[in-house]
C-alpha cells in the first residue's frame, strides 16, 4: 500500500513521539507507510475533517476514533 496522503502535515508522523523512537518507528511503518486506512487519525479525518482530529490521537487508538466519529 502507498504512504498516507496526510503524511506531510501529520503531527504524529512528524515526531510526535520523539522521546520513544523505536515505538514511533513501529507505528509509523504500520499505519503511515502501509495500512494508513486503518490509522485512527486517518479515520477521523475522513469522517469528520482533519480539523476534528485531536492532536493527541495516536494512529493505533481505533476505539477512540470510533467514539469520536460516533
Amino acid at each position: 500500500m502507498a504512504d498516507c496522503p496526510s503524511l506531510q502535515g501529520c503531527p504524529f508522523f512528524n515526531d510526535k513521539m520523539a522521546n520513544m523512537p523505536a515505538v514511533a518507528d513501529m507505528i509509523k511503518r504500520k499505519h503511515c507507510k502501509d495500512a494508513f486506512t486503518e490509522c485512527a487519525r486517518y479515520m477521523v479525518s475522513k469522517a469528520l475533517g482533519k480539523e476534528h482530529v485531536p492532536l493527541d490521537l495516536f494512529p493505533n487508538q481505533h476505539e477512540r476514533a470510533v467514539e469520536l466519529i460516533g
